[in-house]
């Protein structure tokens, strides 16, 4: 773990996994409060490393000094989930295997945290150590697992969830992390080797502070990016495109366009999604209803591709019911808001549409019952 002025979240980081594990290496990066003190206190070993403003140089500095067979990584506003941190032991048995992933989960909006605002992929946490598995990139640091390891090791997947609590809104006001993000990323953009990751990074954080033009501008970069060096642009890559396209109102040829992503990410639900809601502003409610119903099939627990919870269930009823009123099939959009709700019962939206649907029969009932 690399970290710097993290006393609010290290300690529950590393209680949810100091049973688990034989050492903790925390390499702190010039903290100025209690991290490296508490830290210390629950038994981590901690290193100190001048910033470079590299993110993957720290995170090589702590692999070299691990001594276990398997290493895992965290970040201090991360946790283990209580109940499922004793099966990462598992890979001590595993002779097959040299990366292992497990359920991210990334918090996002106001805190405390929501459960039913998150976005949830499966992530490479724990591989091997000692056969060149390093980190590389300035910010937003990635393995070279597939320079190391090929394209061919099979995707492992462990039954445990960590949580990321870094992107709430309070912790990236409070720790400017925008601001910081775009001049990392920034530098690192302008390096001789154009990194398709980067040009990503930057539409993600533009996206994030509805700069959409911005955002549209570096991530079709980094499509391109990825395509000139023959390899496929990752899914997440065409969901933030659309999405910044239709933030921007650019509604006449996104449908073609999903349709031409689907081709290629046929059950990536969130594409599926915003064509949905693509259609729903283009007037064509009975295209979108379609749309919708068929999220809801396709459901949202493919952990291959980066997922909101909601897209699949309680966020596609809710347009679906927008479809219907539009449809004028107004107890089918009652019915879609009460699922809605099941599933998410503090879905506010929902909410206020269904008490306006039910606002209305009330209104409608009175009026057809007074006196002539």
């Amino acid at each position: 773990m690399i970290v710097r002025n993290e006393e609010k979240w290290i300690g529950r980081c590393l209680e949810s996994v100091r049973h688990v594990v034989d050492e903790m290496i925390i390499v702190d990066t010039g903290s100025t409060d209690r991290t490296v003190e508490i830290a210390e206190s629950m038994g981590a070993t901690v290193y100190s490393f001048p910033w470079t403003d590299h993110f993957a140089d720290a995170r090589n500095y702590g692999i070299e000094r691990a001594s276990g067979d398997w290493i895992v990584w965290l970040d201090a506003d991360e946790e283990v989930d209580g109940g499922d941190a004793p099966r990462l032991r598992s890979v001590l048995e595993m002779d097959d295997h040299n990366l292992v992933f497990v359920e991210l989960i990334n918090y996002y909006g106001e805190s405390p945290p929501d459960p039913d605002k998150i976005y949830r992929l499966a992530h490479h946490r724990l591989f091997r150590n000692g056969i060149g598995i390093r980190f590389n990139g300035s910010i937003h640091e990635q393995l070279n697992n597939r320079e190391v390891l090929g394209h061919q090791e099979q995707m492992k997947m462990l039954d445990v969830k960590v949580y990321h609590y870094g992107y709430l809104d309070s912790e990236v006001t409070a720790k400017a992390k925008s601001e910081r993000n775009l001049t990392l990323l920034k530098k690192a953009s302008s390096e001789p080797d154009p990194d398709p990751w980067i040009e990503y990074h930057l539409a993600s954080e533009h996206y994030r502070l509805e700069n959409f033009p911005e955002a549209f501008q570096h991530v079709n970069q980094s499509i391109r990016l990825f395509l000139e060096n023959s390899i496929m642009p990752p899914a997440m890559l065409y969901k933030l495109k659309y999405s910044s396209l239709i933030a921007l109102g650019s509604l006449d040829n996104v449908v073609k366009a999903i349709d031409k992503a689907l081709g290629i990410y046929p059950d990536y639900v969130d594409l599926h999604y915003l064509k949905g809601i693509a259609l729903l502003h283009r007037n064509s409610a009975q295209e979108a209803a379609e749309v919708f119903r068929y999220c809801i099939t396709l459901g949202e627990d493919n952990l291959r591709y980066l997922t909101m919870k909601g897209i699949g269930s309680f966020q596609a009823y809710y347009y679906l019911g927008q479809c219907y009123e539009k449809l004028g099939k107004i107890v089918e959009a009652r019915e879609a808001y009460q699922e809605a709700l099941r599933l998410s019962p503090n879905h506010l939206q929902a909410q206020e549409s269904y008490n306006k649907l039910l606002a209305n029969e009330e209104a409608l009932e009175q009026a057809s019952t007074k006196p002539t």
